[in-house]
């Protein structure tokens, strides 16, 4: 759909910018409604360029990504990656006496942990909100016409403030699904899995996207016998073909059963505590709980007044155009509440920096979604930018491919873990030669640490052999990228 932003309607009694007060309301360059990572970015790079920053949050500065995410969530994988660590730890020789170590999990100090490094980062964040001058309200914001945003307080109190610009940033919400309602103890979202205090012995994971397969990960390598329901025909949707089968080999090995293609007809209590999951032709799942995690729902109920000349879409995201602004001039919208969103932080971030450098009147590029990176944290992790083999092949471009195990990797060999890979998709010239670099896609040890050179050739549009004169460090891990490219070049090294 496209945005063409109409005038708002903006009082002339308001104070002036940078802060001012005129008639009890206090204006500011920029309102932010919503203080998760696009809007507290949007905030903090605003208030850099000296403007008068206000931000609005319901709950805490930092949002789901901090509190019940992102944070938390990669906080728990790195508690199972150290089970596994010290699992293995007898293969290198380490135990106590003549005995291997035998890990065992206290979730509780896990969970203690959890909150320890979610509190330290946002004590840093809030930190930084106040060094920067900026007012943060705390309260729900709705975007009244004319620029006003109406704050109801936590406290019980209404306010008014107006800005120049406002930028909607409020989030999003895990999504349900009929017969699988959430009671936060038998049933949970991603929320009250991350508060849990003690592992459940058995767990339905609805949903094989990143963040399914990443509690699956997490529950699977504490101990927690883990079955995986997905809709569609394959786990991890939109990821490369062979990066998804190198993770259902994984899964399989370690017994993480994964049902694709299902279909739930909803869960039933069980007499002995649990439940028990009904779906396929009569089939049945006994578990001790059931996660729901079948992605997110924007946020915006009560964001906007019908007077704001905002649109909101049939799915209830924000009308946003590539430079985040809506439909509503002066009023843009960033993160998960945009429709082509990919719903990620680092994402959020980059589109915070594109409002403040379009305000402020300097050359900007929008966000590219085809070419983000992403990570997703699993066990084997896996990370990608670009083009799929089948996307490329869908496209009609003629493409070459190259891929490189981890298993010939010494630095691989030298931890322990050369489980993957690495892909990339390339473009054929009519001569034969190998051109711009199109997809890289990783699959393996730390990959989610390694993608920064992938991400720069595929965005830079830079060939194989441009790339291939990469010097990487040896050993390392990131030897692999490079060998890959090099291969592509006609003339590898280790890769044929």
């Amino acid at each position: 759909m496209e945005v063409v932003p109409t005038e708002p309607e903006v009082k002339t009694d308001q104070g002036a910018s940078g802060g001012g007060a005129s008639g009890g309301i206090e204006h500011f360059d920029i309102v932010v409604v919503g203080g998760g990572p696009g809007g507290y970015a949007t905030a903090l790079y605003g208030a850099a360029a000296g403007l008068a920053v206000a931000l609005v949050e319901l709950d805490k500065v930092g949002g789901t990504c901090l509190h019940r995410g992102c944070v938390p969530a990669k906080a728990f994988l790195e508690t199972a990656a150290v089970f596994r660590t010290v699992g293995s730890a007898g293969d290198f020789g380490i135990g106590t006496g003549a005995d291997k170590l035998v890990p065992t999990v206290d979730f509780a100090v896990s969970q203690a942990r959890k909150q320890q490094v979610v509190d330290q980062l946002f004590s840093g964040l809030s930190g930084l909100l106040k060094g920067r001058a900026v007012t943060v309200f705390n309260g729900s914001g709705t975007l009244l016409a004319g620029h006003r945003v109406r704050i109801d307080g936590t406290d019980g109190s209404i306010t008014e403030v107006t800005g120049t610009d406002i930028v909607l940033a409020p989030g999003s919400v895990p999504r349900t699904i009929p017969g699988f309602d959430i009671d936060g103890t038998v049933v949970m979202t991603s929320d009250e899995v991350l508060a849990l205090e003690h592992l459940p012995a058995s767990v339905a994971v609805i949903g094989g996207g990143a963040i399914g397969c990443e509690f699956a990960t997490m529950f699977a390598d504490l101990g927690t016998k883990v079955t995986i329901f997905e809709a569609l025909p394959s786990i991890l949707n939109g990821c490369d073909d062979d990066v998804v089968r190198t993770i259902a080999r994984s899964f399989k090995k370690r017994k993480i059963d994964v049902k694709a293609g299902a279909v739930l007809h909803g869960h039933a209590p069980a007499a002995k505590g649990g439940t028990v999951v009904s779906f396929g032709d009569d089939e049945q799942l006994a578990v001790d709980a059931v996660v729901v995690s079948v992605g997110r729902r924007p946020r915006t109920e009560g964001l906007v007044s019908e007077d704001a000349g905002v649109v909101i879409d049939e799915r209830g995201f924000v009308v946003a155009d590539g430079l985040m602004r809506t439909s509503a001039a002066g009023v843009w919208a960033v993160g998960d509440v945009v429709a082509a969103s990919p719903q990620l932080a680092h994402v959020a971030f980059a589109e915070a920096i594109v409002v403040i450098k379009s305000i402020l009147g300097e050359p900007v590029l929008p966000v590219d979604y085809s070419r983000v990176p992403w990570a997703i944290y699993c066990h084997p992790e896996v990370a990608f930018a670009g083009m799929t083999e089948a996307a490329a092949t869908a496209a009609g471009l003629d493409i070459v491919v190259q891929k490189d195990p981890f298993g010939g990797n010494s630095r691989a060999r030298i931890i322990g873990d050369t489980e993957g890979m690495v892909k990339v998709i390339a473009e054929q010239r009519s001569d034969g030669s190998t051109g711009r670099i199109l997809g890289v896609h990783m699959v393996g040890p730390w990959v989610t640490e390694q993608l920064g050179a992938g991400y720069l050739a595929v965005n830079w549009e830079a060939t194989a052999a441009e790339v291939a004169q990469f010097v990487q460090p040896h050993p390392s891990l990131s030897e692999t990228f490079g060998e890959t490219v090099l291969a592509l070049t006609g003339r590898g090294l280790h890769v044929g």
